[in-house]
């Protein structure tokens, strides 16, 4: 089996073995230790996990060339679908380049975390639960791998269903039903602008074949009116302002490793999706559109950075950084230069371990003091001083602080890059790294030193317990390879060096 079909289809196939299993409550045996759904689906994801390094070790960093393609519908099985597929002149077909392998190891790295990080607080439907995350990794996988448009489409909404779930079910009991709902109405809403930027495409070409489509001239007139339909399913994904509303409502609902998937994974689907298509298939109108998106992510970056400093709920405060991180992140995707949108790219990577290590801080001290409103802590540091060390680390990884966060490889390649084209938006958007200095150190100033606070008596129910093996597994896990991203970051430089030049080399054509 090819590895792009093993690592779509593995996940979905441990999910469908998972509904045949009963979660028998504590274990007593080796046997039903391994068989309980927890147990799993972290090997499940942890196969898939080792699955994915072999992927990026075998990958060919020297072409831009897709690489190991794998065609639905090849089999006798599927010879109906197959001559469906050939009618339509639909291709399904799926690859990688140095792009999209990143994001895979992003995904199957994270997913593992998702399942412990619910492994004790989630008492409920357990078995769903880690079906959800199962099903939700196949689809991401998907997003990152496919060749046709339409088929895109498809997955790009799909994620939406098993993140709905995971919201609306096991979220916070009093506002997760709306922001489930804000969740999918939104993305939902500016998807269909892309449907029909698609049909277009399709009415045009007879085609959604990528390759194909790379090779298509469109008009400029056509160019703009599809990349704005494009723009608006994306610039909802990222989220850009004015379509962030959803974001700050699905974390604060969200369980813990809703929030660590949504932040890790889910908020980088917009921005691969430009890189992916807009850039490359419309490049007048990325051009023609670049001042309309740089003025949005500085208005993001400032805008959600003052936003952030008035938050008094922990998830809110990562939950309005993330947003204005993703406002960097265009800022250097529509920089159109290697070294914007090299940063932009790497900067995604240091967010997706960042933000999601945060959560998780975020959410251990949920589970022992049942609150997340800041002005309840003081004085951490005396109680859980190994739990305040990561909470430090991870606090200055996320305003880029040089040798502790590969964000800060990225910021300063991205306002490199920026300023090659605008000195104005790259001076604003340096201000990110200013005022997310300001709330980020306010934040962990407030809860881990000080006084206790009375007013959390009520709260703390007398439980101050520092972090434990498992949650102590999760946050270094992610320290290494947040350490490792911020001391040698030409290990993804290299991968995705040549596939970013040639998308580059799509708007330099002109």
């Amino acid at each position: 089996m090819n590895i792009i079909s093993f690592l779509i289809l593995f996940p979905l196939i441990g999910s469908i073995l998972m509904m045949f299993t009963q979660d028998k409550g504590r274990p007593t045996s080796l046997l039903d230790s391994l068989t309980t759904p927890r147990t799993l689906a972290l090997n499940i994801s942890l196969i898939n996990f080792l699955a994915s390094i072999w992927l990026w070790v075998s990958f060919n960093n020297s072409t831009a060339k897709f690489q190991f393609l794998s065609t639905l519908g090849t089999s006798s099985l599927l010879s109906t679908e197959s001559h469906v597929y050939s009618q339509l002149n639909i291709n399904p077909t799926f690859g990688v380049d140095g792009i999209s392998v990143l994001f895979i190891l992003l995904t199957t790295f994270l997913i593992p975390i998702c399942i412990l990080v619910g492994w004790t607080s989630i008492n409920t439907y357990v078995k769903e639960y880690c079906i959800a995350f199962l099903v939700l990794e196949s689809l991401v996988i998907a997003v990152f791998t496919s060749l046709d448009l339409l088929l895109f489409y498809v997955f790009f909404e799909s994620v939406l269903i098993p993140m709905y779930i995971i919201i609306g079910v096991w979220g916070s009991a009093d506002t997760k039903i709306s922001a489930s709902y804000k969740l999918f109405l939104y993305t939902l809403a500016g998807s269909i602008f892309m449907l029909v930027g698609i049909l277009m495409i399709y009415f045009q070409t007879g085609t959604t074949d990528y390759h194909i489509l790379l090779t298509t001239e469109f008009s400029e007139s056509r160019q703009v009116l599809l990349w704005l339909s494009f723009f608006l399913a994306f610039a909802v994904k990222v989220p850009m302002v004015p379509f962030h509303i959803w974001l700050p409502a699905a974390h604060t609902a969200a369980p813990t490793a809703g929030s660590v998937i949504l932040a890790g994974i889910l908020l980088k689907l917009g921005t691969y999706a430009f890189l992916r298509f807009s850039i490359p298939l419309f490049p007048y109108a990325s051009i023609y559109f670049t001042p309309l998106v740089y003025t949005l992510s500085v208005l993001a970056i400032i805008y959600t950075s003052l936003s952030t400093i008035r938050q008094v709920d922990l998830k809110k405060v990562i939950a309005y950084s993330s947003v204005g991180h993703m406002g960097v992140v265009t800022l250097g995707l529509l920089s159109l230069n290697a070294e914007g949108i090299e940063g932009s790219m790497f900067l995604q990577l240091g967010h997706g371990i960042v933000s999601p290590a945060l959560f998780i801080c975020v959410g251990i001290l949920y589970d022992r003091h049942k609150t997340r409103i800041i002005r309840y802590y003081g004085g951490l540091v005396n109680s859980m001083p190994i739990f305040c060390t990561f909470f430090l680390v991870y606090t200055m990884a996320n305003i880029g602080l040089p040798g502790l966060s590969p964000s800060f490889c990225g910021e300063f390649a991205v306002f490199l890059g920026t300023f090659l084209n605008n000195t104005l938006a790259a001076f604003l958007g340096a201000f990110s790294m200013i005022l997310s200095g300001g709330y980020a150190l306010w934040a962990y100033g407030r809860v881990a030193y000080g006084a206790p606070k009375q007013i959390s008596a009520p709260h703390l129910n007398g439980t101050t317990c520092d972090v434990n093996r498992r949650e102590f597994v999760m946050l270094a896990s992610l320290g290494v390879v947040n350490m490792l991203l911020a001391i040698y970051p030409e290990a993804v430089y290299q991968t995705m060096h040549v596939s970013i030049a040639n998308t580059i080399a799509c708007v330099n054509l002109l």
